[in-house]
């Protein structure tokens, strides 16, 4: 089986894993790592979003051997030294989460947002197609906006 090599959170990660097996199962299954919650498998509602080299993508629908050598980041690495990105502390000081299964998704989604426009609209931030089935949309696009005004 081939060895997969790429950086997870800022780390070098070898793993042996199938070239066409998902990455979302090598980050859970393979890895530990259980931010990326698995919704569809199909790149619909995206509840596993990561970012790859600073852009959103789905593992659910990536083939790992299409990110060997990559950076990825899961909603684990985005603060540093004990202290939360700024997204995720928008989202906790605007009480976003409701029942929070897509919100790691989402936090990614909004900080590769916030990689490409540091004043995003209300049109940026509506292209951002993740789906949240309690409705926190209003809440989500307050706390993006709160989190541009601190970066």
């Amino acid at each position: 089986m081939p060895i997969q090599s790429f950086n997870v959170n800022g780390k070098p990660v070898s793993v042996e894993a199938p070239d066409d097996m998902a990455l979302l199962w090598v980050l859970r299954d393979k890895l530990g790592i259980t931010g990326p919650k698995y919704g569809c498998g199909i790149n619909v509602c995206k509840a596993c979003t990561c970012n790859v080299n600073g852009k959103a993508f789905t593992p659910c629908s990536t083939q790992v051997a299409a990110v060997r050598g990559k950076d990825i980041t899961t909603i684990e690495g985005l603060g540093a030294n004990g202290t939360l990105h700024p997204v995720q502390q928008a989202w906790l000081d605007l009480d976003v989460a409701q029942c929070g299964y897509c919100q790691p998704g989402q936090i990614m989604a909004a900080v590769a947002l916030l990689n490409r426009t540091r004043n995003p609209t209300d049109a940026d931030i509506d292209a951002i197609d993740n789906v949240c089935r309690c409705g926190t949309y209003g809440r989500i696009r307050a706390a993006i906006k709160l989190a541009a005004s601190r970066m």
